[in-house]
């Protein structure tokens, strides 16, 4: 088995037109040979990821789902902004070379950026590894400390100090996400109601020290070093980057953090190797990631809570394309069955919390 991360056949119903992105993209791009063959990245249930290999040069492009959309989501300029500006200073984003904003060329604005070739965990860590505790801690370390460097960037020194507006940050959330997960409800849905109240009750004040938050950190959005699988090489899918709360940030993460000691159908749920021997618990992990920041946290409750409901309304909005038959992406027929899961662990939180 190859330990790169592989690609795989376009699905049915997205794919490219490549004659026509093979004469656009060497318009804007010199020096390609050849014609691409596009396969897709399998991962990923938002925007959607192709792999082009063209002679001598492998390039990667990102387009918006097709169907409904969610307000202000799958900004590719915003995106192909992000890569460009935040590189100086974290450089372990992908190198974007360019963005199109003309619809007609595929039908949805895109934009391209390199290939970086390495190793993506996803849910089991591939055999040829083999780590043993003592490697899978060092990894699982490595992975909070990139994201304790994230929330240190200088965002105004990158010249992204407009990319968000830290003041206000928890509470825009809280109420942000209540109205998208309502504006995606289907007949199915759970309501989420007494989370809801819950959190706007418990809102802490924000964060005295905003940071650039990534919204989407987990284990198939870095990239490891095929060489050195402990060292992390890049981070992917900057779709949903802000200035923000770094603590929201941590509860996105613990979100999915699913660990050993979690009931089965959460582990049904996991799509990472959060689970091994040498991996963190999510106390662990807010623990440690609260040593290398240098700051206190009292309890994550508040934030773990909001990660799942966050997680919720981000998985009720592409099950809403799928029950209106906007994709036929089957992978997401049993979305609605991880929503009801969430709430159930978020209800659990609520009623062990000291909060």
């Amino acid at each position: 088995m190859a330990l790169t991360d592989q690609t795989a056949r376009v699905r049915v119903g997205e794919e490219l037109p490549g004659e026509v992105i093979d004469q656009y993209l060497k318009a804007h791009i010199p020096g390609l040979e050849g014609t691409p063959r596009i396969s897709q990245f399998p991962g990923g249930a938002s925007n959607l990821t192709y792999l082009l290999e063209y002679a001598n040069r492998e390039l990667v492009l990102r387009r918006p789902p097709f169907g409904r959309k969610a307000k202000s989501a799958h900004d590719m300029g915003r995106e192909y902004r992000i890569l460009n500006q935040l590189n100086t200073g974290f450089p372990y984003c992908p190198k974007a070379y360019v963005y199109c904003t003309d619809e007609s060329v595929i039908g949805a604005e895109f934009y391209v950026m390199e290939r970086v070739n390495g190793i993506i965990l996803r849910s089991d860590l591939p055999p040829e590894l083999n780590f043993d505790v003592a490697q899978t801690r060092a990894l699982c370390e490595s992975f909070i400390d990139k994201l304790v460097e994230l929330h240190n960037v200088d965002y105004q020194a990158c010249g992204l100090g407009d990319l968000g507006k830290p003041e206000g940050y928890v509470k825009r959330q809280i109420e942000g996400w209540t109205e998208r997960y309502e504006r995606a409800m289907t007949p199915d849905a759970p309501t989420w109601e007494p989370v809801k109240r819950w959190l706007r009750e418990k809102m802490p004040a924000d964060h005295p020290k905003p940071g650039i938050i990534h919204n989407d950190y987990r284990f198939d959005n870095v990239i490891l070093n095929p060489d050195n699988p402990m060292q992390i090489i890049g981070v992917l899918d900057w779709e949903m980057t802000t200035i923000g709360d770094p603590l929201m940030d941590l509860g996105n993460t613990l979100a999915y953090w699913i660990e050993a000691t979690d009931p089965q159908p959460m582990q049904a749920m996991r799509k990472q190797p959060s689970h091994l021997p040498g991996m963190y618990t999510r106390q662990g992990f807010a623990d440690y990631y609260a040593k290398r920041a240098g700051i206190t946290i009292p309890c994550i409750d508040f934030y773990y809570t909001y990660g799942l409901f966050r997680l919720a309304g981000i998985i009720q909005q592409i099950y809403y394309r799928f029950y209106h038959g906007q994709t036929q992406d089957q992978r997401f027929a049993q979305f609605i069955v991880m929503n009801r899961l969430l709430e159930q662990k978020a209800l659990e939180v609520i009623g062990q919390s000291q909060l």
